[in-house]
């Protein structure tokens, strides 16, 4: 029986009573602690002979839960009177909801076997939206069509009684006169209950026509910023996980009706899904059924619902391009998000890509099924939308997420209606003129520079050396660039940099070279991050440079900075008065080399202000002092060098390599008041997961990947210690204050306000 066909009976030859009870909250709080059903009871009704055919119960046995030996609560033991050992050794849901499908076949009334029609019968709505369609679907159990259609008996108790304050069975019985059933057994008593209301509703002459409709699916809607949305009919969700879609939201509001396109994912000002989405349902009961379900889950992870408005929707879903409307307006059941398109790409390329065998697919309409997101001035911004007309087509398509389109890899996603319209609504506002993948507003990787007297020069071939294209070089950086204008710029490809692994480069006259040297974990993140962050533009105070990205090797790049010259070789054998500490390197230990010869007079200019390094008291280089090339110099020469042979002695360029101190993902324990509050962990596992972290901040919608910095000891380990940035210091102390010294794992973890 399909789903249309339910809805447009006018009236049922049977009804089959459902009831349900919960392992814990019953009555009217059934459902809103996401207990599983441990009770299931039907009764058959006839309608036009206005009797009771049957009536069974299954007890249904839940999952165990690790966190409890027992199965029922004691809430629940004295609302239903279940004894723990009967639902203990009984079948599990999907056992129960195949006996009550014999159960309709052996009476005749099965839709799919040749039965009269039947329609369920519930007390209100939350045994079948708010405990059958969620558990069912928690625990992929298919559930049968004619679940999808219900009467609801105080509706139609309302309607045809005009009765007011009917509330539960027991305020139906009252109004009626009717004495409660006398059964043992609770969920029977409560069907006997419900028979006897419809005996009385069928006797007074109502008929049951008009039935309630649970939707399959969510679907496809365009909403316009001139459409008007009842402020009642929204809410915000938060704490969803970053990877969620809008199909993952409206399976967590499985049961309920949302409208059409009524899932908007909310995203970062760098266009990035920031773990909350507000969603829009048919009617304010379907709403209030959805507040029911704050602090439900997704996986581990609890999510928060709360009331939002129409006007909340209508920024983030609402649209107003007409290329966007006309694109959507085409159909399509699954919208696909590219990022990453090379700027010149095409909607043929876009074929192609997704018509490459191993697994092909088809794109719906072709080329009109192709949405490329510009900029006003009319430049790609790399992203793009595509249209499929299947999920099978579109779960073929997310196979090629990460395959290569040109040099350049592509990711895919699946996307919605509403982040099609604010993607494009945000790239065609001339306020917004940058890509996004530029306007990194990560929260600053150094907070605050101690101040500092000026780091040495250090000859470049103490840093440069090996085969191994495991590096890359940035060439045409804005004068004034600091380190992290270069982290921001090569945005989520920082995380392959190794530690203390980026080096500005200075000329002999102190000034920016607009080079950068930066060392890789391996010649794979240096080539991935080339591909992808090579001729991308930075914005440095207003303007735009277009950055080259070029990989390399350490020996690569000295035989650049040297123009092919032998740099002269530093012995670090022969001890002087003077020697300095020069930084780890990409995990190295310290080493000492002799720089200098004592009593020398510097020939170099000290650097300038903007050079500032970023170097904290916990790895502060020792004071370098300022160098002379010369006679003093000849003993750490190549055995074919001397003192006088000037090339090799003065290569044009001095080249300076400024280090940050810490792991690019890291900020000091420093803040001002001018920075964002920030939560340090400490004390947990050396073997903690991104995941772990967002998990224990559930309920902190500011707590996001990219908050997230983890610190590392000087060998390159972790050490327990976690960074989280927050954006408002109001919930960096609500952090703190909630969860201070609670476990991570089997190990209590303290939080406190870095200062």
């Amino acid at each position: 029986m399909k789903i249309s066909e339910v809805s447009t009976m006018a009236s049922s030859s049977y009804l089959v009573v459902l009831f349900c009870a919960t392992a814990g909250k019953n009555g009217d709080e059934l459902g809103v602690d996401e207990e599983q059903v441990v009770l299931f009871v039907y009764l058959l009704y006839d309608v036009p002979n206005n009797k009771v055919i049957a009536v069974q119960q299954h007890y249904v046995r839940p999952t165990p839960s690790e966190l409890s030996e027992t199965v029922i609560t004691e809430e629940c033991r004295l609302e239903t009177g279940l004894d723990e050992e009967v639902v203990k050794n009984a079948h599990p849901l999907d056992h129960a909801l195949d006996e009550f499908d014999r159960f309709l076949v052996s009476k005749g009334v099965h839709p799919e076997h040749g039965g009269k029609s039947f329609c369920l019968l519930t007390d209100g709505p939350t045994h079948i939206r708010q405990v059958l369609h969620p558990e069912c679907s928690n625990k992929n159990v298919t559930i049968p069509p004619y679940f999808f259609s219900y009467y609801d008996i105080r509706k139609e108790f309302v309607k045809f009684y005009k009765a007011e304050n009917i509330v539960n069975i027991k305020s139906m019985l009252d109004y009626l006169g009717t004495q409660e059933d006398q059964s043992v057994d609770y969920g029977i008593r409560k069907c006997q209950d419900l028979a006897a209301i419809i005996h009385r509703l069928l006797v007074d002459g109502h008929v049951f026509d008009e039935s309630e409709i649970v939707n399959e699916r969510l679907e496809p809607g365009i909403c316009s910023k001139s459409d008007v949305v009842d402020d009642e009919v929204v809410v915000r969700a938060r704490g969803l996980p970053w990877q969620s879609s809008d199909q993952d939201i409206a399976r967590f509001f499985k049961g309920l009706n949302i409208a059409k396109g009524g899932v908007a994912l909310c995203l970062s000002p760098q266009g990035r899904r920031n773990g909350e989405a507000l969603v829009r349902f048919t009617n304010q009961e379907m709403r209030d059924l959805a507040i029911r379900r704050h602090k439900h889950h997704i996986g581990q992870r609890y999510i928060e619902v709360y009331k939002a408005t129409g006007k909340d929707f209508l920024n983030v879903a609402g649209g107003s391009n007409t290329e966007a409307q006309a694109f959507l307006s085409r159909g399509g059941e699954v919208i696909i998000r590219m990022r990453g398109l090379p700027f010149t790409a095409t909607t043929q390329q876009v074929m192609e890509f997704f018509a490459r065998e191993p697994t092909t697919c088809e794109v719906l309409d072709g080329e009109e099924g192709i949405l490329f997101v510009h900029y006003p001035d009319g430049r790609s911004t790399g992203d793009a939308f595509v249209l499929m007309s299947t999920e099978e087509e579109a779960d073929k398509a997310l196979k090629k997420h990460r395959d290569i389109m040109g040099t350049r890899y592509i990711e895919l996603f699946k996307s919605t209606t509403a982040e099609v319209q604010q993607v494009l609504n945000r790239s065609m506002d001339p306020r917004n003129p940058e890509p996004q993948e530029n306007q990194v507003a990560l929260p600053p990787l150094i907070a605050q520079l101690p101040p500092q007297a000026a780091l040495p020069y250090i000859p470049q071939n103490l840093i440069t050396s090996g085969h191994k294209r495991d590096c890359i070089r940035l060439r045409n950086l804005p004068g004034g660039s600091q380190v992290t204008d270069i982290l921001s710029f090569l945005g989520e490809f920082s995380q392959f940099i190794l530690y203390q692994g980026v080096h500005m480069v200075y000329s002999a006259q102190g000034e920016a070279s607009g080079e950068a040297f930066i060392q890789m974990s391996s010649e794979e993140a240096a080539q991935i991050t080339a591909i992808n962050r090579n001729r991308r533009q930075i914005i440095y105070a207003g303007k735009k440079r277009v950055i080259e990205v070029i990989q390399c090797s350490g020996e690569d790049m000295n035989l650049v900075l040297t123009h092919g010259i032998t740099s002269p070789t530093l012995s670090p054998v022969t001890p002087i008065a003077h020697q300095a500490a020069i930084p780890a390197i990409s995990h190295a230990s310290l080493v000492q080399r002799q720089l200098i010869s004592p009593g020398t007079t510097a020939l170099l200019p000290s650097l300038p202000s903007h050079a500032n390094p970023l170097a904290t008291s916990a790895f502060q280089m020792t004071q370098f002092p300022q160098p002379m090339y010369g006679a003093p110099f000849q003993q750490g020469l190549s055995p074919f060098m001397t003192a006088g042979a000037r090339p090799g002695m003065f290569p044009q360029i001095i080249y300076w390599y400024q280090s940050p101190q810490l792991s690019p993902t890291q900020t000091l324990y420093t803040n001002t008041p001018a920075s964002p509050p920030m939560v340090v962990m400490r004390g947990l596992p050396f073997n903690v997961s991104l995941q772990d972290i967002l998990n224990f901040f559930q309920g902190f919608p500011e707590v996001t990947p990219e908050s997230v910095q983890v610190q590392y000891t000087p060998e390159g380990v972790p050490s327990g210690d976690v960074a989280i940035v927050f954006m408002s210091r109001a919930e960096a102390e609500r952090a703190v204050n909630e969860k201070n010294r609670q476990l991570v794992g089997n190990r209590i973890v303290e939080l406190f306000l870095a200062s």
